[in-house]
């Protein structure tokens, strides 16, 4: 048994544990001030050729369509891995090209020199751990003592945010906490029983795995997402708060002669899109304990994926979305092109005479099927806009691979147990399993994102059956939302565990969101949100912008660039406005705002 110190004891012990530890790169444990036991540290210098923001890559680099270079495919160094992982995570999420503005009309992609310390750590009833992370610049601003902390969006990995708390925090003279909130590309090869360290390398001897996955009978690739039998989404917030934890310990280690570093002496925001915004308003919902009661400052959530009592789960509209939105989206003209587009809308009509032959659809001409899916989504509360920039998702097949990876998660369900036989592998040409190279496995940490299929990792779906190859497995999915056995019982148990309460009183919150977001629909998850803790009195501004889906990346896309317009200018606008009122409480933060955002315009229409 730990015998109780005094706070000022407790803080010591564990800056100084925190200093010794990372100054060795040590893989022990540490004690952590909310007696969370961080561990496997790590920390590096980036300063010269490599920066936190870009690792040395700059705009032209993060621009670049070719990913940088392995010197040794087979074993690639940490430093290879990180510069890699960024360049990967800033492309995933930003649009980088000069007609969306970043770097001109926003943004800033110059050099931040500085450190990055990285751990371990688990929260309460958990199996595995979360990555957190905590990048201080060189250039940190100690007069006003700022911390941004984030959630990656999606699945991704410890960078998946950089391009949205990073690219805003650091440049301000912010450290930058992050958590991968229990999910990440941590990936584990069943077969080989090899995981990824702490430095993201793959070989024995690295250090304590990122993720083991409890013995099980399946054979593939397990990530953590789906198969860490912990549910990690319900865990959001805590995980959030640990990060912001360790934040503080970071920045002891970094500047000992300002010790402490407190809540109260340093201004907290939490930021995040996607996963990461739902990660962030769950934060604003926790406590702190004594004097870190008032833990967190503000929050800027940008199109959260966020369920409240009365509202849509994920897990229902995308189970349907996969289901219903391959035959609904014949109904339309003029959808936005891609190089799948083609091929997609030649198997549609399989889909919907699947739907018929099962009764979901009436019998007769694909016309009439196509519009009586579109008119179901219709009613279940889906608008045209976020059908219609649905379709690249439908093209490569977002709905099932989101299907498969949450209905793990959510039912617990260990590798080689998911009740609709989904597992995740390397793959022949005919879609088949096969064992994963040596090259693939040392690259997943770095090019993931977190959900396969991708980075050599493919969906195994083992009820594939033709005409309509992914029907059986899809309608499986749905079955496990709409009905009532066993499996279905574990999974929706498992959603009800992630509702999002009310953010805590007195903690400003900014929700950012585009109204033709097709992934995470406002019908679905902020506008409920936002409207209940309004009506509950809470301190919620809400910005809701036209013209804009769920995907920036997307906007390499010729003809969705034409159709939309990033989001990270309005979360970057968002920011400077909240940390202005924090500045100075006589600078208004941002009222409720229905903003007209123009594909391609000149400068992004921020409201004042």
């Amino acid at each position: 048994m730990t015998p109780f110190l005094s706070r000022r004891a407790l803080r010591t012990v564990a800056t100084l544990g925190l200093v010794a530890g990372l100054a060795a790169c040590a893989t022990g444990p540490r004690l952590g001030k909310d007696s969370t036991m961080f561990y496997a540290l790590r920390n590096s210098e980036h300063r010269g050729g490599d920066d936190l923001l870009t690792a040395g890559l700059g705009l032209d680099g993060l621009r670049s369509p070719a990913a940088p270079a392995f010197a040794d495919p087979v074993q690639p160094t940490p430093a290879e891995l990180r510069r890699r992982a960024i360049w990967s995570n800033w492309r995933g999420i930003a649009d980088l090209a000069p007609a969306g503005g970043f770097g001109t009309l926003y943004g800033n992609a110059a050099a931040v020199p500085g450190r990055e310390y990285h751990a371990l750590a688990t929260v309460p009833g958990a199996s595995q751990p979360h990555r957190v992370m905590v990048q201080v610049p060189d250039g940190f601003d100690r007069a006003k003592r700022c911390l941004v902390v984030t959630a990656s969006s999606g699945s991704r990995g410890i960078y998946g945010a950089i391009a949205v708390a990073g690219g805003w925090g650091l440049p301000h003279g912010c450290a930058v906490a992050y958590t991968d909130k229990g999910a990440g590309t941590d990936y584990f090869d069943l077969d080989a029983g090899t995981g990824v360290a702490i430095d993201g390398s793959t070989q024995p001897g690295a250090g304590p795995l990122a993720f083991a996955p409890t013995p099980g009978t399946g054979h593939g690739v397990a990530f953590k997402h789906a198969h860490s039998g912990d549910n990690p989404e319900a865990d959001w917030g805590r995980h959030v708060q640990q990060a912001a934890r360790f934040g503080l310990q970071a920045l002891e280690a970094a500047f000992p002669e300002q010790a402490p570093f407190t809540f109260a002496n340093t201004r907290v925001i939490a930021a995040g899109i996607s996963n990461g915004a739902g990660a962030v308003l769950r934060a604003a919902e926790l406590e702190g304990r004594g004097d870190e009661a008032g833990w967190l400052d503000a929050v800027v959530a940008g199109e959260p994926n966020v369920n409240v009592d009365g509202a849509r789960a994920l897990y229902d509209y995308g189970t349907e979305a996969a289901l219903l939105m391959p035959c609904a989206l014949l109904d339309f003209n003029d959808l936005p092109a891609s190089p799948l587009s083609a091929q997609a809308r030649a198997l549609a009509p399989l889909r919907c005479a699947s739907l018929a032959a099962t009764g979901v659809l009436p019998a007769g001409e694909v016309k009439l099927q196509a519009r009586a899916a579109h008119e179901q989504l219709n009613a279940s509360g889906w608008t045209d806009a976020a059908l219609r920039a649905s379709a690249l998702s439908v093209e490569f097949d977002l709905w099932r691979a989101l299907g498969a990876t949450y209905a793990s998660a959510y039912g617990r369900f260990a590798t080689g147990a998911h009740p609709c036989g989904f597992s995740f592998a390397a793959q022949n040409p005919d879609f088949s399993p096969r064992a994963a190279t040596d090259a693939e496995r040392a690259a997943w940490w770095s090019d993931a994102s977190g959900i396969p299929p991708g980075a050599g990792v493919g969906l195994i779906d083992t009820q594939l059956a033709a005409p309509d190859f992914t029907f059986n497995g899809v309608q499986c999915l749905r079955a496990l939302w709409t009905g009532a056995g066993a499996d279905a019982q574990r999974v929706q148990r498992g959603v009800a565990e992630v509702r999002a309460g009310l953010p805590r009183a007195g903690v400003p919150v900014v929700v950012v969101h585009g109204l033709d977001d097709n992934v995470v629909p406002p019908a679905f998850s902020s506008a409920p949100y936002v409207a209940r803790a309004q009506a509950a009195g809470r301190d919620v501004r809400y910005w809701q912008v036209r013209n804009v889906q769920h995907f920036d990346a997307f906007l390499v896309l010729p003809d969705y660039r034409a159709r939309y317009a990033p989001l990270l200018p309005y979360m970057h606008a968002a920011l400077d406005r909240v940390a202005a009122h924090l500045d100075d409480a006589a600078q208004p933060l941002p009222g409720d705002a229905v903003i007209e955002a123009v594909p391609g315009a000149a400068a992004p229409a921020i409201p004042r």
